[in-house]
């Protein structure tokens, strides 16, 4: 139990992380309220996401926090390293580049980088709910909004 909880706590912070360059990608990107909800949602298991441009969002902060390369593919190393140095353990880290690497395989042949991004998150989630590391969502949210203001 202990790590289960312990990687939800980590899974909290590794997506607060993330989200901090949302504000930049918003003003970029001219995000729209769908894409806010995603985000608001993303962590509930079996949400279904609305918007392709939810996929950009995640694809700009991903570039953003340099974890991506310029092929739009998964920097293995960089996300290492940004899971250790958020709270991960190195077999926690290792896991996590693991369930993004095999999520991004399976979608490998899609053209489009967004919907392609979308599809990897909707894996990636599912697998996270699975190892029962999904963050507490109203947290999560609380954190994550405050850093983001939504309001032209």
């Amino acid at each position: 139990v202990e790590m289960v909880c312990g990687s939800r706590d980590v899974m909290t912070n590794l997506s607060i992380q993330f989200a901090k360059p949302l504000e930049a990608c918003k003003k970029e990107m001219g995000l729209t309220e769908t894409v806010l909800k995603d985000f608001y949602n993303f962590w509930i298991e079996d949400y279904e996401f609305t918007d392709r441009n939810t996929g950009c969002a995640i694809l700009c902060m991903s570039k953003k926090l340099e974890l991506m390369d310029g092929d739009y593919n998964l920097h293995h190393g960089k996300a290492h390293e940004f899971a250790r140095k958020h709270g991960a353990d190195e077999t926690m880290a290792k896991q996590l580049v693991d369930l993004i690497h095999g999520c991004s395989q399976s979608v490998a042949t899609m053209p489009d980088e967004c919907e392609r991004t979308l599809k990897v998150a909707k894996c990636f989630i599912a697998e996270i709910h699975k190892l029962k590391w999904a963050p507490d969502v109203e947290l999560l949210m609380a954190e994550v909004l405050n850093e983001v203001s939504w309001k032209s």
